[in-house]
């Protein structure tokens, strides 16, 4: 009887540091998710964040403000942080969230800002539905291939992207979605690309 309990303990003392590691192993791998402060599209948050979370990943929500925001579809969010306090380089992944909120980020020095800090440290930098916009006002898009809304297309090619009117477009480390509809498979390439 005693072995069985001193077995047992051993057994839950190891899964225990397992565990433990595993969960600080998770804090380190941090996606920063930026949401309009107000309007933005609640499948294009909801589907990713699942998703990056299952994959074991730490999820920080950034906007304009800290207060609760409303998505087109009713959903409630209280960002964690303001986009003026974001610091690029603790972050793996930056993804602009869209939704016709998102318009407000189009020429926002603080958006500007975290999505060319974000290409030049080399990480993954994403974008969905008019979202792109903000990448390709940035800069960071010039050569290279995104999709995007097909009501703002010209944004891209104005950013001296390509636009290819793809669900999801992939080119290296920059991910763009089209939509609503992309957000599922919008989150599995930014999840394939951080195990790059």
């Amino acid at each position: 009887m005693k072995k069985d309990r001193k077995r047992l303990l051993i057994w839950v003392m190891i899964l225990s540091f397992f565990l433990l590691a595993g969960g600080v192993k998770a804090q380190g791998k941090g996606i920063l998710m930026i949401i309009a402060p107000g309007d933005f599209r609640d499948e294009e948050f909801q589907i990713p964040k699942g998703s990056f979370e299952r994959a074991g990943y730490q999820v920080t929500v950034a906007s304009a403000t800290t207060q609760e925001v409303r998505g087109m579809l009713g959903a409630r969010v209280k960002p964690d942080i303001l986009l003026q306090d974001v610091d690029v380089s603790k972050y793996q992944a930056i993804v602009f969230v869209g939704g016709v909120g998102a318009q407000v980020y189009f020429s926002h020095p603080q958006a500007q800002r975290i999505a060319k800090e974000a290409y030049s440290q080399g990480k993954v930098l994403g974008a969905i539905c008019i979202a792109p916009v903000i990448l390709a006002r940035a800069g960071v898009l010039q050569g290279k291939r995104a999709t995007v809304w097909a009501s703002v297309s010209e944004e891209i090619e104005k950013g001296g992207g390509h636009y290819t009117g793809k669900l999801v477009e992939v080119d290296g480390r920059l991910i763009t979605g089209n939509g609503p509809a992309a957000a599922k498979e919008f989150a599995k390439r930014i999840i394939e690309a951080l195990k790059k």
